[in-house]
């Protein structure tokens, strides 16, 4: 599954204006773990929800974003794209081979959810809350 850190562009089931195709290469891989993070959700059995305010607005925010935090962001979202891969082709591997992989996907599910969280607390809150009002 490399392809998380391409330039996919595509939306995503309940995630539209979270994906919107951004220039930034780093807002491009937040729109494809989104996508990877869609495929886990729907191996877990789990409501893939439209994103809150805070997680549409966060690849606008990133253009904005210097320093320590972009650093930290960037490579946070590296880090993710890489368990998503490998998380990914092991659940695939496994629901080939017959294996249930719901508990599995459910676990690799709230990674992400935890990990995404973690990245947009990076964020400074008036960047997020500008970018989100317009």
């Amino acid at each position: 599954m490399s392809n998380l850190s391409s330039d996919s562009s595509g939306p995503v089931r309940g995630h539209p204006s979270a994906l919107r195709p951004a220039a930034d290469p780093v807002a491009r891989r937040w729109g494809a773990l989104h996508e990877a993070a869609g495929i886990v959700a729907a191996l877990a059995g789990a409501a893939d929800a439209a994103p809150a305010a805070d997680i549409a607005a966060f690849p606008a925010a990133l253009r904005s974003l210097r320093g320590w935090r972009r650093t930290m962001v960037e490579q946070g979202i590296e880090d993710i794209a890489l368990i998503m891969e490998t998380g990914i082709a092991a659940l695939l591997s496994a629901r080939e081979s017959g294996a249930p992989c719901a508990a599995p996907a459910r676990a690799l599910w709230d990674e992400f959810l935890a990990a995404r969280a973690g990245l947009i607390a990076l964020v400074p809150s008036e960047l997020l809350q500008r970018r989100a009002l317009g």
